[in-house]
């Protein structure tokens, strides 16, 4: 496969050039939706949802039939910090298991029709630590963003990314602290279930890592220095789907915090993307106000590995098919005065 972008710059290319809604999908579905046979606004959100939707599929009668989640997995230097509840060790369980069809989020895919596919980016080569250095190098990045950028298929309707890595809401954190400012403690929180002192340790290594590296470049210089294979492979991935008219469904923190990576380094490069869920990782609700997404849904969740924005495909599937499938009432013979 010929490579979409061969460093980093070439990416930045790309995310300064990508599609828009089309805008006459947008106008015909918009028409549609108001002949539908319902009362003005009776299906509330769900009918901004499935504009919105039409607009990037282009069409003003949209289907979902082949929606796409891929779960990326990633191993963090900071790690050994002990900033997590479990050993990195649990990273390449947590894969074997999705390989095995054992997970929540295998769960969920299957419920929905969901292709589910699980990259694994260099386990055995964890990140730097963050504390110390660039987590990765613009070779490195570069790689992870390759990863998820190929890993799209092209004929998806609808993509979810999540992931999975010990570790990984310390990074996250570090980026959205990097990214949106405001302390340490604002965008630090208990991840897998650090106890109190795991919690001062974790957002003291959040607090070193920005105080390092934070504002020296766009999103994705932070990425590269904050970051993880991981949280790059969604980031990827999610700039691809935009390519290709693919809506998104965000996750949680973790995937959040990538994709607003994408955004910091373009504007706009997120129009594509709804939120799935708010998740129960306490700075999430800060980090979508940040980037101005209201969730679909707000369950508690905290699993990550793309599970409640799996789980919020349902949603969009339904306001899609009302969309598509009610009548106007001139097709049913009902009187709309």
């Amino acid at each position: 496969m010929t490579a979409a972008f061969s460093d980093l710059d070439g990416f930045r290319s790309i995310l300064s050039a990508q599609p828009g809604q089309d805008a006459d999908a947008v106008s015909a579905a918009t028409a549609r939706n108001g002949q539908l046979t319902k009362p003005p606004a009776a299906l509330g959100r769900l009918e901004d949802l499935a504009i919105w939707y039409a607009g990037w599929r282009g069409v003003d009668r949209p289907e979902i039939k082949q929606p796409q989640v891929i779960v990326f997995a990633g191993n963090h230097g900071v790690a050994a910090q002990g900033v997590s509840a479990f050993p990195p060790e649990v990273t390449e369980q947590m894969v074997l298991n999705f390989e095995h069809g054992g997970a929540a989020i295998n769960q969920l895919a299957a419920t929905f029709g969901a292709r589910l596919d699980v990259h694994a980016l260099s386990l055995d080569q964890p990140t730097a630590d963050f504390t110390q250095g660039p987590a990765m190098s613009a070779a490195e990045l570069t790689e992870a963003l390759l990863v998820g950028w190929n890993a799209v298929d092209e004929s998806a309707d609808v993509l979810v990314t999540g992931e999975m890595g010990i570790g990984n809401t310390t990074p996250a954190a570090a980026l959205a602290t990097a990214l949106f400012g405001g302390d340490a403690e604002d965008w630090t929180g208990r991840g897998t279930g650090v106890d109190d002192a795991g919690l001062v340790n974790k957002t003291r290594v959040v607090a070193e890592g920005v105080a390092l590296h934070g504002a020296q470049g766009d999103g994705l210089e932070t990425l590269r220095r904050l970051g993880g294979r991981e949280l790059a492979g969604m980031a990827g991935a999610i700039a691809r789907a935009r390519t290709l008219r693919i809506p998104v469904l965000l996750d949680g923190f973790i995937c959040c915090a990538a994709a607003a990576c994408l955004e910091k380094t373009t504007g706009g490069a997120l129009d594509h993307c709804v939120a799935g869920h708010l998740s129960a990782e306490g700075a999430h609700v800060r980090m979508l106000q940040a980037l101005d997404k209201k969730p679909l849904l707000s369950l508690g969740l905290r699993l990550g590995e793309a599970s409640g924005g799996a789980l919020s495909l349902g949603v969009l599937k339904a306001a899609v098919a009302c969309l598509s499938g009610m009548a106007t009432f001139a097709e049913a013979g009902v009187s709309d005065s």
